[in-house]
Protein backbone atom coordinates (compact mmCIF):
# COMPACT_ATOMS: atom_id res chain seq x y z
CA UNK A 1 0.00 0.00 0.00
CA UNK A 2 2.82 2.29 1.14
CA UNK A 3 4.47 1.63 -2.86
CA UNK A 4 0.89 2.33 -4.36
CA UNK A 5 0.49 5.68 -2.56
CA UNK A 6 4.55 6.73 -2.97
CA UNK A 7 4.21 5.96 -7.29
CA UNK A 8 0.93 8.43 -7.23
CA UNK A 9 2.44 10.65 -5.84
CA UNK A 10 5.71 10.55 -8.14
CA UNK A 11 2.71 10.09 -11.25
CA UNK A 12 1.11 13.61 -9.72
CA UNK A 13 4.17 15.25 -9.34
CA UNK A 14 5.25 14.89 -13.21
CA UNK A 15 4.65 17.20 -15.56
CA UNK A 16 1.31 17.47 -17.31
CA UNK A 17 1.87 16.78 -21.06
CA UNK A 18 1.43 19.92 -23.02
CA UNK A 19 -1.04 20.06 -25.57
CA UNK A 20 -0.98 19.71 -28.92
CA UNK A 21 -0.55 22.70 -30.68
CA UNK A 22 -2.90 23.01 -34.16
CA UNK A 23 -3.13 26.23 -36.38
CA UNK A 24 -6.81 26.21 -38.22
CA UNK A 25 -7.41 28.42 -40.88
CA UNK A 26 -11.02 29.46 -41.79
CA UNK A 27 -12.19 30.45 -45.39
CA UNK A 28 -14.27 33.76 -44.54
CA UNK A 29 -14.39 36.02 -40.85
CA UNK A 30 -15.80 34.52 -38.34
CA UNK A 31 -19.75 34.29 -38.80
CA UNK A 32 -22.16 31.26 -37.70
CA UNK A 33 -20.73 29.37 -40.69
CA UNK A 34 -18.10 28.46 -38.12
CA UNK A 35 -20.12 28.05 -34.94
CA UNK A 36 -18.51 24.69 -34.13
CA UNK A 37 -14.74 25.89 -34.26
CA UNK A 38 -15.75 28.66 -32.34
CA UNK A 39 -17.99 26.49 -30.05
CA UNK A 40 -15.25 23.80 -29.40
CA UNK A 41 -12.80 26.60 -28.26
CA UNK A 42 -14.82 28.13 -26.23
CA UNK A 43 -16.44 24.83 -24.15
CA UNK A 44 -13.01 23.64 -24.30
CA UNK A 45 -13.82 20.84 -26.20
CA UNK A 46 -10.20 20.84 -28.22
CA UNK A 47 -8.33 20.93 -24.63
CA UNK A 48 -9.85 17.85 -23.77
CA UNK A 49 -8.99 15.95 -26.52
CA UNK A 50 -5.54 17.74 -25.86
CA UNK A 51 -5.22 20.17 -28.36
CA UNK A 52 -4.25 23.85 -28.30
CA UNK A 53 -6.09 25.27 -31.47
CA UNK A 54 -5.92 28.53 -33.04
CA UNK A 55 -8.30 29.73 -35.05
CA UNK A 56 -7.44 31.97 -37.69
CA UNK A 57 -10.32 33.79 -39.51
CA UNK A 58 -9.79 34.12 -43.62
CA UNK A 59 -10.83 36.87 -45.50
CA UNK A 60 -10.37 38.57 -49.60
CA UNK A 61 -6.97 39.47 -48.63
CA UNK A 62 -5.64 36.32 -47.63
CA UNK A 63 -4.85 33.05 -49.30
CA UNK A 64 -5.14 30.43 -47.05
CA UNK A 65 -4.63 27.49 -49.12
CA UNK A 66 -0.88 28.80 -49.97
CA UNK A 67 -0.71 29.20 -45.65
CA UNK A 68 -1.43 25.55 -45.90
CA UNK A 69 0.92 24.59 -48.54
CA UNK A 70 3.94 26.49 -47.15
CA UNK A 71 3.15 24.49 -43.95
CA UNK A 72 1.85 27.58 -41.74
CA UNK A 73 -1.49 26.17 -41.41
CA UNK A 74 -2.34 22.49 -40.31
CA UNK A 75 -5.67 22.18 -41.20
CA UNK A 76 -7.75 24.39 -43.48
CA UNK A 77 -11.27 25.13 -44.60
CA UNK A 78 -9.99 24.62 -48.60
CA UNK A 79 -11.29 21.25 -49.19
CA UNK A 80 -13.52 22.50 -52.26
CA UNK A 81 -10.43 22.58 -54.11
CA UNK A 82 -9.72 18.42 -53.19
CA UNK A 83 -9.96 17.43 -56.59
CA UNK A 84 -8.09 20.10 -57.88
CA UNK A 85 -5.18 18.92 -55.77
CA UNK A 86 -5.48 15.06 -56.94
CA UNK A 87 -5.51 16.46 -60.54
CA UNK A 88 -2.54 18.17 -59.59
CA UNK A 89 -1.11 15.42 -57.52
CA UNK A 90 -0.25 17.81 -54.59
CA UNK A 91 -0.16 16.07 -51.33
CA UNK A 92 -2.97 17.37 -49.77
CA UNK A 93 -6.71 15.81 -49.14
CA UNK A 94 -10.19 16.23 -47.73
CA UNK A 95 -10.81 15.29 -44.17
CA UNK A 96 -14.15 15.98 -43.01
CA UNK A 97 -17.51 17.37 -45.25
CA UNK A 98 -18.88 19.57 -41.95
CA UNK A 99 -21.70 20.94 -44.84
CA UNK A 100 -23.89 18.28 -46.50
CA UNK A 101 -25.54 21.21 -48.44
CA UNK A 102 -23.79 24.02 -49.94
CA UNK A 103 -25.23 27.20 -48.96
CA UNK A 104 -24.65 28.86 -52.40
CA UNK A 105 -27.79 30.71 -53.50
CA UNK A 106 -28.72 33.06 -56.31
CA UNK A 107 -31.64 35.92 -55.02
CA UNK A 108 -34.02 37.61 -56.62
CA UNK A 109 -36.64 40.08 -56.12
CA UNK A 110 -40.36 38.69 -55.58
CA UNK A 111 -43.21 38.65 -57.92
CA UNK A 112 -41.13 40.03 -60.98
CA UNK A 113 -40.74 36.42 -62.39
CA UNK A 114 -37.52 35.36 -61.67
CA UNK A 115 -38.78 32.65 -59.38
CA UNK A 116 -37.14 29.70 -60.48
CA UNK A 117 -33.84 28.80 -61.72
CA UNK A 118 -35.41 27.55 -65.16
CA UNK A 119 -36.77 31.58 -65.38
CA UNK A 120 -33.21 32.95 -65.16
CA UNK A 121 -32.34 31.43 -68.44
CA UNK A 122 -30.87 34.64 -70.84
CA UNK A 123 -30.95 37.00 -67.96
CA UNK A 124 -28.28 38.95 -66.12
CA UNK A 125 -26.85 37.23 -63.00
CA UNK A 126 -23.85 38.63 -61.03
CA UNK A 127 -21.67 36.25 -59.94
CA UNK A 128 -17.58 36.28 -59.07
CA UNK A 129 -14.87 34.51 -60.40
CA UNK A 130 -14.74 31.67 -58.68
CA UNK A 131 -18.05 31.13 -59.50
CA UNK A 132 -17.99 31.72 -62.94
CA UNK A 133 -15.37 28.38 -62.90
CA UNK A 134 -17.49 26.42 -60.38
CA UNK A 135 -20.99 25.41 -59.80
CA UNK A 136 -22.42 28.07 -62.62
CA UNK A 137 -20.59 25.92 -64.98
CA UNK A 138 -23.31 23.04 -63.05
CA UNK A 139 -26.62 25.49 -63.34
CA UNK A 140 -25.13 26.34 -67.23
CA UNK A 141 -25.59 22.96 -68.44
CA UNK A 142 -28.51 22.26 -66.67
CA UNK A 143 -30.93 25.00 -67.34
CA UNK A 144 -29.10 26.48 -70.20
CA UNK A 145 -27.46 29.45 -69.17
CA UNK A 146 -24.48 31.42 -71.32
CA UNK A 147 -21.51 33.42 -69.85
CA UNK A 148 -23.01 35.98 -71.87
CA UNK A 149 -25.76 36.46 -68.84
CA UNK A 150 -23.01 37.06 -66.24
CA UNK A 151 -22.78 40.36 -64.78
CA UNK A 152 -19.63 41.26 -62.13
CA UNK A 153 -20.71 40.69 -58.37
CA UNK A 154 -18.99 43.14 -55.76
CA UNK A 155 -19.78 41.86 -52.79
CA UNK A 156 -21.86 44.79 -52.25
CA UNK A 157 -25.86 44.87 -51.45
CA UNK A 158 -26.51 48.16 -53.46
CA UNK A 159 -26.76 46.55 -56.89
CA UNK A 160 -29.19 44.37 -55.91
CA UNK A 161 -31.42 46.56 -53.91
CA UNK A 162 -31.80 49.53 -56.63
CA UNK A 163 -32.43 47.22 -59.16
CA UNK A 164 -35.87 44.81 -59.19
CA UNK A 165 -35.06 42.89 -61.98
CA UNK A 166 -31.56 41.69 -60.36
CA UNK A 167 -29.93 38.63 -59.65
CA UNK A 168 -26.95 37.64 -57.63
CA UNK A 169 -24.98 35.16 -55.82
CA UNK A 170 -25.28 34.93 -52.49
CA UNK A 171 -25.37 32.53 -48.82
CA UNK A 172 -28.69 31.69 -47.32
CA UNK A 173 -27.21 32.18 -44.34
CA UNK A 174 -26.71 35.70 -44.89
CA UNK A 175 -27.68 37.78 -47.81
CA UNK A 176 -31.61 36.75 -47.14
CA UNK A 177 -31.22 38.42 -43.52
CA UNK A 178 -29.66 41.39 -44.69
CA UNK A 179 -32.03 42.46 -47.61
CA UNK A 180 -35.18 41.75 -45.42
CA UNK A 181 -32.95 44.10 -42.65
CA UNK A 182 -32.70 46.99 -45.46
CA UNK A 183 -36.00 46.87 -47.36
CA UNK A 184 -38.51 44.99 -45.04
CA UNK A 185 -38.88 42.28 -47.90
CA UNK A 186 -37.91 38.80 -48.28
CA UNK A 187 -36.34 38.03 -51.53
CA UNK A 188 -36.24 34.83 -53.45
CA UNK A 189 -33.31 32.32 -52.44
CA UNK A 190 -32.71 29.58 -55.25
CA UNK A 191 -30.75 27.40 -53.07
CA UNK A 192 -27.70 25.56 -54.92
CA UNK A 193 -28.39 21.94 -53.69
CA UNK A 194 -32.07 22.19 -54.67
CA UNK A 195 -30.85 22.32 -57.96
CA UNK A 196 -29.53 19.15 -57.84
CA UNK A 197 -25.98 20.43 -56.91
CA UNK A 198 -23.88 17.26 -55.02
CA UNK A 199 -20.79 19.11 -53.81
CA UNK A 200 -19.69 19.14 -49.96
CA UNK A 201 -18.96 22.67 -48.16
CA UNK A 202 -16.87 23.54 -45.16
CA UNK A 203 -14.85 20.87 -46.51
CA UNK A 204 -11.38 20.28 -43.65
CA UNK A 205 -7.98 19.96 -45.40
CA UNK A 206 -5.21 18.96 -44.40
CA UNK A 207 -1.47 17.27 -45.68
CA UNK A 208 -1.10 14.08 -46.97
CA UNK A 209 2.31 14.26 -44.31
CA UNK A 210 0.04 15.07 -40.98
CA UNK A 211 -2.33 12.26 -42.05
CA UNK A 212 0.78 9.90 -42.42
CA UNK A 213 2.71 10.94 -39.80
CA UNK A 214 0.08 11.97 -37.10
CA UNK A 215 -3.11 9.79 -37.22
CA UNK A 216 -3.96 10.11 -34.35
CA UNK A 217 -3.80 14.46 -33.91
CA UNK A 218 -5.94 14.46 -37.15
CA UNK A 219 -8.67 12.45 -35.42
CA UNK A 220 -8.59 14.28 -32.74
CA UNK A 221 -9.22 17.41 -34.09
CA UNK A 222 -11.66 15.91 -36.32
CA UNK A 223 -13.41 14.33 -33.48
CA UNK A 224 -13.43 17.82 -31.43
CA UNK A 225 -14.81 19.71 -34.58
CA UNK A 226 -17.83 17.37 -34.76
CA UNK A 227 -18.77 17.31 -31.28
CA UNK A 228 -18.31 21.25 -31.10
CA UNK A 229 -20.64 21.40 -34.12
CA UNK A 230 -23.31 19.55 -32.52
CA UNK A 231 -22.88 21.64 -28.99
CA UNK A 232 -22.94 24.77 -31.39
CA UNK A 233 -26.02 23.40 -32.77
CA UNK A 234 -27.91 21.50 -30.39
CA UNK A 235 -27.14 22.82 -27.36
CA UNK A 236 -26.48 26.58 -26.23
CA UNK A 237 -24.71 28.73 -28.87
CA UNK A 238 -23.66 31.65 -26.88
CA UNK A 239 -20.22 30.65 -26.07
CA UNK A 240 -19.18 30.28 -29.79
CA UNK A 241 -21.18 33.37 -30.55
CA UNK A 242 -19.20 35.70 -27.67
CA UNK A 243 -16.07 34.74 -29.78
CA UNK A 244 -17.24 35.10 -32.99
CA UNK A 245 -18.00 38.20 -32.19
CA UNK A 246 -14.98 39.33 -30.71
CA UNK A 247 -12.94 38.10 -33.25
CA UNK A 248 -15.05 39.96 -35.89
CA UNK A 249 -17.19 42.56 -34.10
CA UNK A 250 -18.65 43.66 -37.50
CA UNK A 251 -20.97 40.40 -37.21
CA UNK A 252 -24.53 42.13 -35.41
CA UNK A 253 -25.50 38.88 -32.93
CA UNK A 254 -29.37 39.01 -34.38
CA UNK A 255 -27.49 37.72 -38.18
CA UNK A 256 -25.61 35.00 -35.80
CA UNK A 257 -28.25 33.75 -34.69
CA UNK A 258 -30.03 33.51 -37.87
CA UNK A 259 -27.26 32.29 -39.37
CA UNK A 260 -27.19 29.28 -37.09
CA UNK A 261 -31.25 28.75 -37.39
CA UNK A 262 -30.88 28.76 -40.71
CA UNK A 263 -28.30 25.73 -41.03
CA UNK A 264 -30.51 24.02 -38.64
CA UNK A 265 -33.36 24.45 -40.51
CA UNK A 266 -32.09 23.81 -43.91
CA UNK A 267 -29.89 20.69 -42.55
CA UNK A 268 -26.67 22.04 -43.73
CA UNK A 269 -24.85 20.39 -41.40
CA UNK A 270 -27.08 17.51 -39.86
CA UNK A 271 -28.98 15.46 -42.85
CA UNK A 272 -28.50 12.73 -45.29
CA UNK A 273 -25.34 10.75 -44.14
CA UNK A 274 -24.87 12.28 -41.04
CA UNK A 275 -27.95 10.73 -39.67
CA UNK A 276 -26.64 7.24 -39.70
CA UNK A 277 -22.91 8.17 -39.78
CA UNK A 278 -22.69 11.53 -38.08
CA UNK A 279 -21.64 15.18 -38.95
CA UNK A 280 -18.66 15.42 -40.96
CA UNK A 281 -19.56 12.47 -43.43
CA UNK A 282 -18.16 11.66 -46.09
CA UNK A 283 -18.88 8.65 -48.53
CA UNK A 284 -17.35 7.55 -51.80
CA UNK A 285 -20.22 7.31 -53.34
CA UNK A 286 -21.18 10.56 -52.72
CA UNK A 287 -17.51 12.13 -54.06
CA UNK A 288 -17.89 10.05 -57.51
CA UNK A 289 -21.33 11.38 -58.55
CA UNK A 290 -20.20 14.74 -57.55
CA UNK A 291 -17.21 14.41 -59.96
CA UNK A 292 -18.83 12.94 -62.50
CA UNK A 293 -21.51 15.50 -62.84
CA UNK A 294 -18.64 18.53 -63.02
CA UNK A 295 -16.65 16.31 -65.62
CA UNK A 296 -19.40 16.37 -67.51
CA UNK A 297 -19.98 20.34 -67.41
CA UNK A 298 -16.53 20.74 -67.93
CA UNK A 299 -15.36 21.82 -64.78
CA UNK A 300 -12.89 18.82 -63.75
CA UNK A 301 -11.17 16.69 -66.32
CA UNK A 302 -11.73 12.85 -66.69
CA UNK A 303 -9.01 10.67 -65.10
CA UNK A 304 -8.48 12.00 -61.52
CA UNK A 305 -7.97 9.12 -58.92
CA UNK A 306 -10.84 10.20 -56.58
CA UNK A 307 -8.79 8.74 -53.65
CA UNK A 308 -5.78 10.91 -53.59
CA UNK A 309 -8.29 13.48 -52.85
CA UNK A 310 -10.10 12.70 -49.36
CA UNK A 311 -9.83 9.91 -47.10
CA UNK A 312 -12.76 8.88 -44.90
CA UNK A 313 -10.62 7.50 -41.78
CA UNK A 314 -11.55 10.30 -39.67
CA UNK A 315 -15.45 10.45 -40.39
CA UNK A 316 -18.95 8.15 -40.40
CA UNK A 317 -17.79 6.93 -36.68
CA UNK A 318 -20.92 8.50 -35.23
CA UNK A 319 -18.90 10.42 -32.62
CA UNK A 320 -21.13 13.22 -30.69
CA UNK A 321 -24.21 11.14 -32.08
CA UNK A 322 -25.27 10.67 -28.56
Amino acid sequence: MRFLVILLLLLAALPARAADKIVFGLDWKAEAEYGGYYQALATGIYARHGLDVTVQEGGPQINHMQLLMAGRLDFNLGGGRAIEFAAEKLPFLAVAAIFQRDLAVLLTHPGVGNDSFEALKGKPVMIGADTRNGWWRFLAAKYGYADSQIRPYTYNLAPFLSDKSAVQQGYVSNEPFLIREKTGIDPVVLALPDAGYLGYANIVTTSQKLVDQRPELVRRFIDASIEGWYSYLYGDPAPANKLIRRANPEMPADLIDYGRKTMIARGTVDSGDTKTLGIGAMTDARWKAFYDSMVAVGVYKPGVDLSKAYTTKFVNHRVGMQ
